[in-house]
């Protein structure tokens, strides 16, 4: 015992990372990932979920390295790692004895060993268990839904509950998984107790998601949460594997820069987007939604090339409501039978001096294309700067005063049947069908409503009649 309690110089826990696992590859993120896990390993955090995008370095960092690190810390430790398998939870173990075998790890911690393999000891070492020698701390492992009976716990580390998309989406495992850690993981444990959550996410109930409906999850996006972390609520990380969210000190990114973009290049995440971009909300965003939730889902018509039965062109703009909202001009052409061909889209964060230019450009490209502008919190100052770009377009602008969460959910239908999008529209405007296609049907449950409020207006002027006596009385400017 006295062994075990050596006082060694203790290194962080990034710099202990790469002593024990050299040629460790990290991307500037992992500096934040890794000091984070630190703060949980010294018991600064005691309830942590962290959301990471596969193949970004989740499990090396919280799962492998992180117990070792923490035995060597506190030896007395008992930590069970759990995952969807027994088989992968039993991995996990094994990674972690390697490195605790290894000569790097006993430089560091002297006092932290355990049984080496074929040595005759009373110490127990099997694939899902090893026991500090000397000392009463414990690496458990255990799959969803296997028994702990008996066992303390003092780190639990819950890394993918679920396997893949089939299992998250069903909704008896889901449950299962729920009843699981409500009835084991949560028995088996203290008051000084810890919990990790790592993982992809899959579906919007998850554990994730339950417990975010059940307990208080604060989303961490500052070292200073840390220091007023009070032990009893969760703090949330979320990695966007593409920056959308506001940058924070925890991560700085800015929009659209990728996550590791040594590994996950902007385009190779643009591809993987434009495959399936709801599971990429769920997987690489981190924010999963039902997609019988969905307001438009993935049923917007397509079409390759533009008709020959074309009548006229026009636009709609809706200009950002707060300093946080897009811009969102929408370019688009209409049929003899009324079907309309969005052309080009500008959708943007950027102030209105930079956003008057971008879309009077996109405007030149359409010669003869009627403009409607939302005047609404300077919508109208907004429209006359275009006009002066754009002397040869006709340019109206309007107060929209009907209620937008109405709008929007009422002409969803119309909205379905009679626009069109080219058929590389996610590539091209990737944002703009980020909004769409992940737009909620509870409207609360949206960050962003531009898109949407832009289509609906469009589906209004052309489609609906709703704002033809609006635009009867605007005087259009020529």
């Amino acid at each position: 015992m006295e062994r075990a309690k050596e006082k060694t110089e203790v290194p962080a826990f990034t710099e202990f990372a790469d002593r024990v696992f050299p040629g460790l590859e990290k991307g500037g993120f992992h500096a934040a990932y890794y000091r984070v896990l630190e703060a949980f390993a010294r018991g600064r955090i005691r309830r942590l979920m962290v959301t990471i995008p596969p193949q970004h370095g989740k499990s090396l960092g919280s799962t492998t390295l992180l117990p070792a690190y923490m035995l060597g810390l506190d030896p007395d430790l008992k930590i069970a790692i759990a995952s969807y398998s027994a088989a992968l939870a039993n991995r996990f173990n094994k990674r972690v004895q390697r490195i605790m075998d290894s000569a790097l790890y006993r430089a560091l911690f002297p006092g932290t060993s355990i049984k080496r393999a074929g040595e005759r000891s009373d110490y127990v070492r099997t694939a899902d268990m090893a026991e500090v020698i000397g000392c009463s701390g414990e690496l458990l492992s255990v799959g969803r839904e296997g028994s702990l009976t008996g066992n303390r716990v003092d780190v639990f580390i819950l890394d993918d509950l679920y396997k893949d998309a089939m299992e998250a989406n069903s909704p008896l495992i889901r449950e299962n998984c729920w009843e699981w850690y409500t009835s084991v993981v949560r028995t088996r444990m203290h008051n000084a107790s810890r919990e990790l959550i790592v993982f992809t996410r899959w579906h919007e109930e998850d554990l994730i998601g339950q417990l975010v409906a059940k307990e208080e999850v604060t989303e961490l996006k500052s070292w200073n949460q840390i220091e007023r972390e009070n032990g009893n609520g969760w703090l949330l990380l979320n990695f966007e594997a593409v920056k959308r969210s506001p940058p924070t000190e925890i991560d700085p990114r800015s929009e659209g820069e990728p996550l590791w973009g040594e590994r996950h290049s902007t385009g190779l995440l643009a591809e993987r987007m434009k495959l399936d971009p709801l599971r990429f909300e769920c997987m690489y965003q981190g924010h999963p939604s039902a997609a019988q939730g969905l307001l438009y889902g993935d049923r917007f018509m397509l079409y390759e090339q533009l008709p020959e039965t074309l009548v006229r062109y026009a636009n709609y703009t809706d200009t950002a409501d707060t300093g946080d909202d897009y811009l969102c001009s929408v370019c688009y052409a209409v049929d003899a039978q009324r079907r309309i061909y969005v052309t080009e889209v500008v959708y943007s964060r950027e102030g209105m001096e930079v956003t008057e230019e971008v879309v009077a450009v996109m405007l030149q490209q359409v010669p003869g294309c009627d403009v409607l502008v939302e005047s609404n919190n300077g919508g109208r100052g907004f429209a006359r700067a275009v006009s002066r770009l754009c002397p040869n377009h006709r340019i109206g602008w309007f107060c929209q005063s009907a209620n937008k969460e109405a709008r929007i959910l009422s002409n969803a239908s119309a909205v379905l049947r009679n626009i069109c999008m080219p058929v590389d529209w996610v590539a091209r405007w990737p944002e703009f069908a980020h909004d769409l296609l992940s737009y909620r049907r509870i409207f609360r449950t949206n960050r962003w409503h531009d898109a949407p409020d832009v289509l609906t207006g469009i589906a209004e002027r052309e489609i609906c009649g709703t704002l033809s006596k609006k635009i009867r009385a605007l005087s259009f400017k020529r």
